[in-house]
């Protein structure tokens, strides 16, 4: 005699199939979630720098406007100067750090009796290191690249 039906078993593993199921999609969701969180906080560090930085740029072109001459030296920021005999205005550069590889580089003319800001960008500002080190993979031995084989 056989009974009929799906027997207690099977409907066990089914269970046990879901549960395992349940609990992966739950660790994905809770990873996922913490690497949108990283990604949120860096955002916002960002954000907040970009804008305190932007605030320190004004603060210094003011500082600049207001003196008879260009200090070396603002909240901390050094400003170079110099004579731009082709335009004949003095050309004042700084950077105001954002982070620790990123800044809002300033460039202003001073006039007679103006000033004109040329550029007002955030810029890398982290020394950049060549690595040549590709580990390509050269194809097989006895073979070059402009053999008809690669057409």
């Amino acid at each position: 005699m056989s009974r009929g039906g799906i027997g207690v078993g099977s409907s066990s593993i089914v269970l046990v199939f879901a549960v395992l199921c349940l609990t992966v999609f739950s660790l994905i969701t809770y990873v996922v979630a913490g690497n949108d969180r990283a990604l949120i906080d860096n955002e916002s560090r960002l954000v907040i720098g970009f804008f305190e930085a932007d605030a320190l740029a004004e603060q210094i072109v003011a500082e600049i406007l207001e003196s008879n001459s260009v200090p070396e030296n603002i909240h901390g920021i050094e400003v170079r100067s110099r004579w731009d005999w082709y335009s004949d205005v003095t050309v004042v550069e700084f950077a105001a750090p954002i982070s620790d590889v990123l800044s809002i580089y300033v460039r202003m003319m001073l006039l007679e009796d103006s000033y004109d800001i040329a550029s007002w960008r955030m810029i890398n500002s982290h020394d950049w290191e060549y690595d040549a080190g590709l580990n390509i993979w050269p194809g097989p031995p006895g073979i070059e690249l402009d053999d008809p084989i690669f057409g």
